[in-house]
């Protein structure tokens, strides 16, 4: 042992030199951090092998620029030892101008479905308090890994839950966990800490395993936020679009406590991929982005940057760039140099940006229900703004079937119709909501089944469109069933011969609510024709929506900002034809990457009425005057538009 700590003070002292000839300070880019998360075994590598930190480092470092390191105290049960070792490992990236903060990764084995402490057993308990009260003793910011979380149904969780529901159950124990293991100990120890529980992308399961988004926000002096999408087929139903409204979701929880998001490389089989969730994170404008793990991000990228058929042409992200910033040698290019492409182009338009908006939509807090329906919305060109609280601000109010959970539901919803405004609500809802009083509103029959249809109409489309070359697939939607001249069907589809509505529309007091058929596999929104998105994304978006997308493939999102500033994004492998409408009369839209002007498209036919109604009497004022204005997006790109001069 005194062998071991004389060869750490003598790396430690080998180390000093070097540092004064770096900057005091590592923060680079202007309108975000850059953090790596380093897992426990990372951290444990550089205690045991500290002639390799300095390489490893500047190998990173030359690909990507960072502000901010996070040292992993524990994982799988596992601690750093000795403890002296993390002031080494701490002192050499502090001298490094980096800020240093501890990471803790409170799971028993990750190979074991991720099993978690048991939160009754008091060896668990004593353990967690443990390395809470160690990580303060070092450093003044702690980061709670994705782990924090109650899976175990031991004999004795059984008896400590009693007559609970397992979710009640496991969110009052996590609740005394997060005070009274993690926060009060470690602060017991160092004042100054600030404690931040980083919350993962599987929001919408959340409560089931303990994560309280209602107190744990408050408990916690930070969140953070899983912004990790990797690709879209797979058991969690990540669409990529979630990269971006999870970060506004959990704003909203937490107002200007968001302290930013994480993304690793799973799942990231091109470049194109990894780069997208950065994008979509730092769009979201919050302080910090962290790139999950220093292992993976000194790793190499697959091959020529993965399959990528559209690897001739300039997308947004090219392996020129990549290749580019580890030096023009490919062979030594890592994950960070794809990220030091990616982040650097976002850092020079960034700060053009407003603050994001969207259509509004309500999730009361430990709500489930249509799990992560609203990143399907906006894959198909619906921006979304997920709220905890109802929006009554809101000119349009989209509502899932996780709003069956405020009691006073239907009330608000009234509300909003009597103050002239537009509510959405799912099938699913208005389903739950059947005998609550959703029927005051308009009477609909829901005869609980539901069709295959794959011919499409209704009032509103305009021009009937051409007959496709190959047969629409078949989209199973649930049944409704409206009285005839009392609710209107704004899209239907036909199957067999019948007809069945999509998206229903009625006129209640000086408002209007909407019941949307959402197809029974939501990706099946996807499989919808043109003139069926663009009925959806009309009626969805808020009669002054700033910008909106009429016409668009699925799988292109907008992003929206308030200052006239949006983004047009294209997650597919085939370039995009959108075109976009703004309000007023606008002369130019101008692309801040490219730095050119792009010019209004030819005026479209006059469509016939249908979605624009709003209010009694089924009429209203005309609309106000909006330009349209035709745009070509890469495979894998986006566009940064500004309306304003």
């Amino acid at each position: 042992m005194r062998f071991r700590l004389l060869f750490l003070a003598l790396a430690a002292a080998l180390i000093v030199p070097r540092s004064a000839t770096v900057s005091a300070r590592a923060g680079q880019y202007q309108h975000f951090a850059v953090s790596i998360y380093t897992r426990y075994q990372e951290v444990q590598q550089m205690i045991d092998h500290p002639d390799q930190l300095a390489a490893n480092w500047d190998r990173i470092t030359r690909q990507l620029k960072v502000d901010k390191i996070y040292l992993e105290l524990t994982r799988n049960h596992d601690v750093v030892t000795p403890e002296s070792g993390l002031d080494t490992v701490k002192k050499f990236f502090t001298d490094h101008g980096v800020q240093v903060a501890a990471g803790l990764g409170l799971t028993v084995q990750e190979s074991a479905g991720f099993q978690s402490y048991d939160y009754v057993v008091p060896a668990d308990r004593a353990f967690v308090q443990h390395v809470s009260e160690m990580a303060a003793r070092h450093f003044d910011e702690i980061i709670l890994d994705d782990f924090f979380f109650y899976n175990t149904k031991t004999d004795a969780d059984i008896a400590a839950k009693g007559t609970r529901s397992w979710t009640a159950f496991r969110l009052a124990t996590m609740d005394d966990v997060s005070e009274n293991l993690i926060i009060k100990p470690a602060k017991a120890v160092n004042p100054r800490v600030k404690v931040v529980i980083k919350f993962p992308n599987w929001y919408d399961h959340f409560s089931a395993l303990g994560y309280d988004l209602d107190k744990e926000p408050k408990l916690f002096d930070g969140i953070y936020t899983g912004t990790e999408t990797r690709q879209p087929v797979g058991d969690q139903h990540l669409q990529q679009y979630e990269s971006f409204q999870i970060m506004r979701y959990f704003e909203h929880l937490k107002p200007n406590g968001n302290g930013g998001g994480w993304v690793d490389t799973g799942g990231a089989t091109t470049i194109d991929r990894y780069a997208e969730q950065l994008w979509n994170t730092v769009w979201a404008k919050r302080p910090e982005m962290t790139l999950f793990d220093y292992r993976q991000v000194l790793s190499r990228f697959p091959r020529n940057g993965g399959d990528r058929p559209w690897a001739s042409e300039p997308t947004s992200l090219t392996l020129d760039a990549v290749v580019k910033k580890a030096g023009g040698d490919e062979a030594n290019a890592t994950w960070a140099a794809v990220a030091g492409a990616a982040l650097e182009q976002a850092d020079t338009y960034l700060g053009r940006l407003g603050t994001p908006v969207g259509v509004k939509s309500y999730k009361p807090y430990q709500s489930i229900g249509e799990d992560f329906l609203q990143n399907y919305l906006g894959m198909i060109g619906v921006p979304m703004d997920v709220y905890p609280s109802f929006p009554s601000d809101a000119s349009l109010v989209f509502l899932t079937e996780q709003a069956k959970y405020d009691p006073a539901i239907v009330t608000k919803i009234k509300q909003q119709l009597v103050a002239g405004k537009s509510v959405c609500v799912t099938y699913n809802l208005f389903k739950a909501l059947q005998g609550k009083g959703i029927e005051d509103i308009v009477e609909l029959e829901l005869p609980g089944r539901s069709v295959p249809v794959h011919e499409y109409g209704g009032r509103g489309f305009g021009p009937a469109p051409a007959v496709p070359a190959e047969p629409l697939p078949s989209v199973s939607i649930p049944e409704i069933r409206p009285f005839t001249n009392d609710s209107w069907s704004v899209i239907s589809a036909t199957s067999g011969g019948t007809t069945y509505p999509i998206l229903v529309r009625d006129a209640y007091s000086k408002g209007t609510l909407y019941v949307f058929a959402v197809p029974d596999n939501p990706a099946d929104l996807y499989n919808l024709p043109a003139n069926v998105l663009t009925s959806i994304r009309t009626t969805l978006s808020p009669a002054d929506a700033a910008v909106r997308i009429v016409a668009a493939p699925p799988r292109v999102a907008l992003f929206p900002y308030d200052n006239g500033t949006f983004i047009v994004e294209n997650y597919t492998s085939d370039a995009a034809d959108v075109t976009v409408s703004v309000a007023g009369t606008v002369a130019t839209l101008h692309e801040l990457v490219g730095n050119q002007d792009v010019t209004p498209a030819p005026a479209a036919p006059a469509r016939g009425r249908g979605f624009g109604f709003s209010g009694a009497g089924r009429g209203g004022p005309a609309a106000p005057p909006r330009t349209t204005f035709a745009l070509h997006v890469l495979p894998h790109s986006y566009l940064v538009l500004s309306s304003a001069p």
